[in-house]
């Protein structure tokens, strides 16, 4: 290759595409709020009763927080771009030792939740990667301290000695095992006799594994005879609880032992399970502590200078994905600036309408570009690869050069036990008393969205980040099957997110001339979800509750002042649709986006809103909900079918069942109000259409209200709750 060859780039980035529909559409929605705001003061009903003038106040108040967030929305969506790598270059530019040590971490907390074959098949996708196998190491954190966890990865780690030669000579993908045999059941091998042969034993190598570590997950123990065959499980028999027990590791695959082969002579990457210290009356800080024990424990065994973490439902769709993010690390040019590399989040058993809008299109797709456009995307937990160094605090300097070349001596005399001895403190409780662990180094404590935290404190000491959607998906996880996961999961988001608003770490103080306004700004979007659910929740109960007693919250339907409301909701909705579909999403799914938004905002970002006062004040203490991974046949075969789940007690399903139910009785009063007086319509034609809108996205939860019988529908304690306080605020809201 010629001298100038090594100059070159590698990546580039490109402004993406529809900015000018997105400028033209914003020009019209800005245009219509500016005479909805005209006509809220013109036409205040300064003769109206008290009602009606609070009323009319309250309305005003929330037409006005929807366009302060409105134009959050438009700064993250105003200048998105695109990264694209080139990973020839890379090839061409580094060969496998000249390639840095890249450490793979995987979290788990719970075997009943994250079940042991889901997770060591997240495992073995890390380990096959297309990257020299002596570069990659691979850590496994148990929070729950299972010992079905640990001989689920001693299985794991002798097949990987078949799976990971298997994937190099065909060039598997994805490189799960449950994944790729689920796709191989639709899209058989090739008719290479070769191929076919060394399939069909794979597969059963696979299967048979599986069913073993079924049989023992489901026996609920490790039979006596499987336990004496690894020293490993000797620590259980120390061990109290899973939250009182000492630190557990184990190298199961030492990368160090020249014997650490696979079955064709070549090496193996390193795997090692750790399951870190943990005793009542320390608190263990959830995800973040066990992420800050893996960043202190591989500093030892392997020292990699690239850090990648992923959930442990998340395995690797695209075998070339450290290869793409080395594209931005090693780039000559802007390289030393980036800190972190954040991939999208995707999932693999969306259905074709997605009933509860899991897929997440919008965010990942429009809005982190729209980040990487303004600064920087936000560190979102899991896809991402960091530079070591950034993630232990060090700050930004123009001097600084990382080095990435790193050695691994796989001729090292020290035992993997002297190794495991050596790094067991490092994961014990004290360890991190009186250290910066937690607060400058590592990721932060104290939120339960630590990962947002993170991303920030490192874009504030200067460093970059950069947001990347490769052609193939790089990694695909588990998105929620029921309604009351996803609710569950949006509610702690919410929470999380609002507490940063109001400590320290609020984007607008703490990144004062640290970061780009726009881009604290653009934080704002999610930091403000919980208290969006005040504006959301009036303006769906109040003009339902005047339109039972008549009184017009809106412009005639004959006045010229009625255009701009319209106008703002159809553009609005309009470029939302054009910008799902552009996503990929159908319309269906839209119109469930829409109807889960709405969920959300009136259950979820309430709960997160009320939430977060006790723990500001320290009347409760923060807590972390993982979302079940797993749910039964019936729920799982609803969820295939896109009926939505209810079937458990919630307040969360108190609120929806009873706003479905409000709006349905003014829906129906109103129509009774328009035949009795014609002129009715003409005066409330609008909050006719706004109440007639709740209704149709509510049809799901009338069904399970009244006509549904699976184990699926609203239970009837929810039903008769929804009932009983409609009609009792129906009745206040009339006399």
């Amino acid at each position: 290759m010629g001298g100038n060859d090594n100059c070159l780039p590698l990546f580039e980035t490109r402004p993406a595409k529809g900015r000018i529909l997105f400028q033209l559409c914003v020009a019209t929605i800005f245009v219509g709020i500016s005479f909805i705001c005209v006509y809220r003061v013109r036409w205040f009903p300064e003769r109206g009763s008290w009602t009606e003038r609070w009323t009319w106040v309250g309305l005003s108040v929330a037409e006005l927080w929807f366009t302060l967030y409105w134009l959050l929305t438009v700064v993250v969506r105003w200048n998105p771009v695109r990264r694209f790598t080139f990973k020839d270059r890379l090839s061409c530019r580094y060969d496998d030792k000249a390639l840095p040590g890249v450490d793979i971490f995987v979290c788990t907390a719970d075997p009943v939740i994250e079940p042991p074959t889901m997770v060591i098949n997240t495992v073995l996708s890390m380990m096959a990667y297309d990257y020299p196998p002596e570069k990659l190491s691979v850590y496994l954190s148990d929070d729950g301290g299972s010992d079905l966890i640990f001989y689920a990865m001693l299985e794991a780690a002798h097949f990987s000695k078949e799976w990971l030669p298997f994937c190099r000579k065909f060039k598997v993908e994805p490189r799960s095992p449950e994944a790729y045999f689920r796709m191989a059941a639709t899209n058989p091998p090739s008719h290479d006799s070769f191929m076919t042969k060394d399939w069909l034993m794979i597969k059963k190598l696979y299967e048979d594994m599986k069913i073993r570590i079924e049989t023992t997950t489901k026996f609920g123990r490790v039979p006596d005879n499987l336990r004496q065959q690894h020293k490993g499980f000797r620590e259980w028999d120390l061990v109290s609880s899973k939250q009182d027990h000492q630190s557990i590791l184990q190298i199961l695959v030492n990368g160090r032992d020249p014997e650490a082969m696979d079955v064709q002579g070549e090496a193996l990457p390193t795997l090692v399970y750790l399951a870190r210290e943990k005793r009542p009356q320390y608190h263990h800080n959830f995800k973040a502590g066990a992420m800050n024990a893996l960043i202190r424990v591989s500093s030892r065994i392997s020292n990699g200078p690239v850090i990648f973490n992923v959930d442990c439902d998340m395995y690797s769709n695209n075998s070339e994905s450290i290869r793409d993010a080395l594209c931005f690390f090693l780039d000559k040019e802007k390289g030393h600036e980036i800190a972190y590399v954040q991939y999208p989040q995707n999932f693999d058993n969306i259905t074709q309408n997605e009933i509860y809008g899991n897929a997440l299109r919008v965010s990942m797709e429009v809005e982190l570009p729209g980040f990487d456009g303004n600064g920087g995307p936000c560190y979102i937990g899991t896809g991402c690869f960091h530079q070591r160094e950034t993630l232990c605090g060090k700050k930004y300097s123009k001097e600084f050069k990382a080095e990435w070349r790193s050695e691994n001596n796989r001729n090292s005399k020290q035992s993997s036990s002297a190794l495991e001895e050596s790094c067991k403190s490092l994961a014990s409780c004290a360890f991190e008393q009186n250290t910066e662990w937690g607060k400058e180094m590592g990721l932060k404590y104290g939120c339960a969205v630590e990962d947002i935290i993170t991303g920030l404190s490192i874009q504030c000491r200067g460093w970059k980040s950069v947001y990347f959607i490769p052609e193939r998906k790089a990694f695909l996880g588990v998105a929620p099957t029921t309604l009351m996961q996803n609710l569950i999961q949006h509610k702690r988001w919410s929470e999380g997110e609002f507490q940063i608003f109001l400590s320290k770490y609020c984007p607008l103080v703490y990144g004062h001339k640290r970061i780009p306004l726009k881009l604290q700004l653009s934080y704002g979007i999610y930091n403000l979800c919980a208290p969006n659910s005040l504006a959301m929740l009036y303006y769906v109960v109040v003009p339902s509750l005047c339109l039972l007693k008549g009184i017009a919250l809106f412009p005639q339907i004959s006045s010229p002042w009625v255009l701009p409301f319209p106008c703002v909701v159809l553009a609005n909705r309009a470029y939302s649709l054009w910008e799902f579909l552009s996503c990929g999403g159908t319309f269906q799914g839209w119109w469930n986006e829409q109807r889960i938004w709405m969920f959300k905002r009136t259950t979820s970002h309430l709960f997160g809103l009320l939430s977060t006062v006790p723990e500001l004040l320290g009347l409760s203490k923060a807590t972390f909900d993982v979302t079940e991974k797993v749910v039964d046949e019936d729920v799982s075969q609803r969820y295939e079918q896109e009926v939505m789940e209810f079937g458990t007690k919630s307040p969360m399903f108190n609120i929806i069942a009873t706003l479905a139910m409000l709006n349905l009785l003014s829906c129906i009063g109103a129509i009774k109000r328009v035949i009795v007086d014609n002129k009715a319509l003409d005066l409330l034609a609008l909050q006719m259409l706004l109440s007639g809108l709740l209704v149709c996205l509510n049809l799901p939860v009338y069904k399970g209200l009244f006509f549904r019988k699976d184990s699926g529908s609203m239970p009837p304690s929810v039903t008769l709750f929804s009932i009983i306080f409609t009609l009792l605020a129906s009745t206040i809201a009339m006399y």
